[in-house]
Formats: C-alpha cells, structure tokens, sequence
C-alpha cells in the first residue's frame, strides 16, 4: 500500500465532491427559476471535473474515488484488501472535505446537514442501476486492455447517468455521504443517504457479476493474460 496512493484518493474525492457540490451551489443561483438548467450546469461541470481527476490521479491510485470501485477493484484480484481499508476511510473523509470547501467557498456555514430528502424506491432503483453501469465501464474496461479509455468513459457515462436516472447518479456511498453535510442542490438528507448507500452497494455487487459474465478473461491490448 503507497502512501500516495491513499493522498491520491483522499485529494481526488475532496475534488470530486467540490466540484459536484460546489456546481450546484453555483447553478442556483445562476438559474434559480429553472431546475432542468441547473442540473445541466452541475452535470456538465461534474462530467469535466471527473475526466481531469481521472487524468491526473489514475497512475498514482487508479483514480477509484469510490468505495465501491475500490472493493470490486480488490475483488477481481487488482489490489490488496488491506489497500481497500485504507482507500475507503480516505475516499470518506475527502468527500466530507469537498462538501465543506464548497460550501465555504460560496459563503455559507461550512458545514449543514442537508434537508434535500430523495427517499423513493425510484431513486434507489436508479442507484443500483447507475453503480452496476460503472462498475461494468470501470472494470470492463480494464479487462480488455482498454483502462487507458476510463477517464473519458466514465466522465461521460456519469454525465449521462444525470439524466437517464432519477436519482441523478450519486453512484457512489462516499460521494454520497459527503453531500450529506451541504444542505444545497446537491445536498443529501441523511435518511435518504443510508437507502442511496445500500442500493450502491447492491448495485456494486451486480456489477461485479456482470463484469465476470462480460469479461471472464482478463485481456492486455487484446492478448489474453487469465
């Protein structure tokens, strides 16, 4: 385990999280009157934040940001199970970080506990839904030679995954506890984010079945490896 891999997660979810957080404080109040703008401002900030994270962080931790991704990650045998433990305290703290840096740097109490419930079973089918697509993209990816597509890949799958579901693709248990402490747009109450939580975490695991059943050979530039 690298002790830069675990700065990589922590810095790379605080980014993560302001980017999201921080552009949804900024589309309502650039759009207030006009929620389908401000969730297209806020997607199109997050698809460009993630693709720059990506690029940046992928050589140092794999760029997971992502408890879910990280365990899949240890579970198809890329990484130590005790990286996991380390990777995900991180993941968790940069996500609380990042929704306290946005909203500081828009001027309100740095931290407040959303009151944004989205507590449906829509919603948290979408979670299931847009945490297995990732996993798929992720792992497939990487599977068939092919991790050199992921920052693009995965910028734009959750770009579009803004609007094909209703949750709007939180895809992810720590982004998701991070949006827990901004009572903003892109806010999450706490109730909802236990059900947003478990549902990733269901759709994680459907994931990984569908990555095996897609890609049961691990291939490097189309030369099969396993």
């Amino acid at each position: 385990m690298s002790s830069r891999g675990v700065a990589a997660e922590f810095i790379g979810t605080l980014g993560l999280v302001t980017v999201v957080v921080g552009s949804g404080i900024a589309a309502s109040r650039l759009s207030p009157a006009d929620a389908g703008l401000q969730l297209l401002e806020n997607a199109l900030a997050t698809t460009a934040g993630l693709f720059v994270l990506i690029v940046v962080f992928q050589p140092i931790s794999g760029a997971h940001f992502n408890p879910v991704v990280s365990v899949v990650d240890a579970a198809l045998g890329y990484r130590r199970w005790r990286d996991v433990l380390a990777y995900v305290p991180a993941q968790i703290a940069g996500a609380v970080g990042g929704a306290i840096l946005a909203n500081a740097m828009f001027g309100l109490d740095a931290v407040s506990v959303s009151s944004n419930e989205r507590l449906t079973w829509s919603h948290a089918l979408s979670e299931v839904v847009a945490t297995a697509g990732l996993v798929v993209v992720v792992f497939v990816l990487a599977r068939t030679g092919r991790a050199r597509y992921a920052a693009p890949a995965v910028a734009a799958y959750i770009g579009a995954a803004y609007w094909f579901t209703s949750s709007t693709s939180f895809a992810n248990p720590a982004v998701t506890a991070g949006r827990v402490f901004s009572d903003t747009f892109a806010g999450i109450a706490p109730g909802s984010a236990v059900m947003y939580v478990a549902a990733q975490l269901s759709g994680g695991a459907l994931g990984w079945a569908l990555v095996l059943l897609l890609a049961p050979i691990q291939r490097r530039d189309g030369v099969r490896i396993g």
